[in-house]
């Protein structure tokens, strides 16, 4: 078996992840979709063994992690790109994903990223989190924002992340990049977020906020004046906030709705969806938290259909519906109906047509003038 030929292949295909299981030919991810790489065989359980070795490189914490719980997180650095690499057990023979990431970040306004959250960044204290589901770009976005504050901005911004996937250098701002697990830089994310308050920084950066722990870390961050800006795997704003509620026991969860309500500045949740003509485009719902929607964080009873509402209502302070921007995408013929329709409730259906109707007038009134 040839790691590096897999990668070649990988990297001239412009391929975003490979996938190496036992009793398969190796598999290239390219524009969502699932592609073999003929010309090579299928992977032995000798030949996964062979792709441990590779990436682990007889790093004994990285080994004692993977024996001990069945998976490891690490970063791997091929020629001038750098691999996000998962390797789990199946069958008890190692599978492995690795993630190519490119050695430049595309400019921030290519994104596609509404410019409200570009904005947000200079706010001096608060929490702005970008969410979405596995493969839905967060990690493209949060680089590019840092990117565009280490451009613009004097901050000292320090980031947690496992792994480090994009290699920052400091300009305008200093930056400080740490890799979370055992053998790394700091043991958890928890640990990382509470040590930063001696550390001086501006802007705290978390790869990952995925328990009660870092998040009360990152809150306790946020009301010390510092401004953080966190991920989480969440498919809506709406969910986002249910999500934090919940990390919490019922007894606890009066309190938490009061802090987030106050540190809470912005939720930008997104997906990516494979366009007309075959490249991912980002579909993006923002949520800016004014008074009415801190209102209805902090009610006993969380409604998800309030929230909604709240966006929808409040697109003029640059909030955006998902409905909103997936009637923006299909206007502008890079998505078809049905996979606007796919991504949204059928009771949302008629919403969807009425807002697509209301935007094909407005570029008919423009254009007319």
């Amino acid at each position: 078996m040839n790691m590096d030929k897999i990668l070649d292949i990988a990297m001239q295909k412009d391929a975003s992840d490979v996938h190496m299981i036992c009793g398969n030919k190796p598999m290239l991810r390219i524009a969502r979709d699932l592609v073999e790489i003929e010309e090579m065989k299928e992977l032995t359980e000798e030949d996964m063994s062979e792709a441990y070795d590779y990436l682990v490189r007889g790093n004994i914490d990285k080994d004692e992690v993977y024996n001990s719980t069945k998976k490891l997180d690490l970063s791997y650095e091929y020629k001038d790109i750098r691999l996000r690499v998962n390797i789990s057990s199946s069958d008890e023979i190692p599978t492995c994903t690795l993630r190519l990431i490119k050695n430049e970040l595309p400019p921030y306004e290519s994104l596609g990223i509404p410019d409200v959250v570009r904005r947000m960044t200079y706010q001096p204290q608060g929490l702005i989190l970008v969410t979405g589901k596995t493969n839905s770009g967060k990690s493209t976005t949060l680089n590019s924002l840092i990117d565009y504050i280490n451009e613009n901005q004097n901050k000292k911004i320090l980031t947690l992340e496992n792994p480090i996937e994009f290699k920052h250098h400091s300009k305008k701002s200093l930056i400080v990049q740490k890799e979370i697990g055992r053998g790394r830089d700091v043991l958890t994310f928890s640990d990382g977020v509470k040590n930063s308050l001696r550390e001086d920084c501006d802007i705290l950066v978390i790869g990952e906020i995925r328990d009660r722990t870092t998040m009360e870390a990152a809150i306790e961050m946020a009301e010390s004046g510092h401004l953080v800006i966190g991920t989480l795997h969440t498919k809506s704003c709406a969910e986002t906030i249910d999500r934090m509620i919940n990390f919490y026991e019922v007894r606890d969860q009066a309190s938490i709705k009061y802090l987030l309500s106050a540190l809470l500045k912005l939720v930008v949740s997104q997906r990516l969806l494979k366009g007309i003509d075959g490249k991912l485009v980002l579909v993006p719902e923002v949520m800016v938290v004014d008074n009415i929607v801190a209102g209805i964080i902090r009610k006993e009873k969380l409604s998800v259909s309030e929230i909604e509402d709240a966006i929808q209502s409040n697109l003029e302070k640059g909030s955006i519906g998902l409905i909103n921007s997936l009637a923006e995408l299909f206007v502008e013929d890079k998505i078809t109906l049905e996979q606007a329709k796919s991504q949204i409730e059928e009771k949302n259906q008629e919403i969807l047509n009425r807002t697509i109707m209301q935007l094909k007038i407005k570029k008919s009134t423009a254009r007319n003038k």
